[in-house]
């Protein structure tokens, strides 16, 4: 009797959840995939015209390539700040924390403006370094892919800083102090015991901010001003400029199948299921 009760509670609990991504996203996702088909004829006329197009095939390059300079980036960054919150930091642990997820309580989009602020010709970055005599005209930091970049990084930042924290914070400190007893300097100590250690952080901190970055929308937008065209503005375009619902369709497919294939591949390198289990 009590192994039933078990198995009734686990489904009443299964079943909503399953219920609600069946719902919201699974079959969305089949009618995205059903008018990439049929719209505005039966076939697969829209996937033609999507691997004939320069124009495509130039918005996946420029999409594969913001992503993973961006996931360079956030890497080299946060596991610098992650390193100084988990070994440097103790007293300061929990400001520093919510210093990194306070972005989270800010809008997209209002990041995304504020460095239109910043870069902008007439921005306070320009205006600085002209007031300094650095410069004696305006830089060109935004409506191209540096400015696209620099926003990007800032934005998926505590996505690859929270990961690789965690990580961190249950490496025991032993291991380092024994390689240093037994004579290893405090460079080879940390490339050879403690960086290693930290690997599955920075995995997961780079699947979690590439994959992302594929789909991101809101920061290449207004940062790139139409220059920069990753391949969900170019989707935005095709189906609310030419309402080209098939073609539209048929680029968010193939966005989907390229995002499964970065995780079919990661997965041959890293352990997913450890990787969710260790940032949760």
């Amino acid at each position: 009797m009590p192994r039933i009760n078990e198995k009734v509670s686990y489904w009443m609990l299964v079943v909503p959840a399953l219920a609600i991504m069946v719902v919201f996203y699974i079959v969305p996702v089949l009618g995205i995939w059903k008018i990439a088909f049929t719209e505005p004829q039966t076939g697969v006329d829209n996937f033609v015209a999507m691997a004939n197009s320069s124009a495509v095939k130039t918005s996946f390059v420029i999409t594969f390539r913001v992503a993973a300079i961006t996931t360079i980036g956030c890497l080299t960054l946060g596991y610098i700040v992650a390193y100084a919150i988990s070994n440097y930091a103790s007293r300061l642990t929990p400001l520093m924390v919510v210093l990194v997820i306070l972005p989270f309580w800010v809008s997209v989009l209002i990041r995304s403006f504020s460095w239109i602020v910043l870069l902008g010709r007439s921005g306070i970055v320009n205006d600085a370094l002209r007031g300094a005599g650095v410069i004696d005209s305006p830089l060109r930091l935004m409506h191209n892919e540096l400015g696209v970049l620099i926003a990007m990084i800032h934005v998926m930042l505590p996505f690859a800083i929270l990961p690789m924290l965690t990580n961190m914070r249950g490496i025991s400190g032993a291991y380092v102090q024994a390689a240093r007893s037994l004579g290893a300097g405090e460079w080879t100590a940390f490339r050879q015991v403690y960086f290693p250690q930290t690997l599955p952080g920075v995995m997961s901190g780079a699947l979690l901010v590439f994959v992302l970055s594929l789909g991101f929308f809101v920061t290449p937008a207004l940062l790139g001003g139409g220059r920069v065209l990753m391949i969900s503005e170019y989707i935005t375009y095709q189906i609310q400029e030419f309402l080209n619902w098939g073609l539209g369709s048929a680029l968010s497919v193939g966005l989907l199948v390229a995002t499964a294939l970065v995780l079919l591949i990661a997965a041959r390198f890293v352990n997913l299921r450890a990787a969710l289990l260790e940032r949760k």
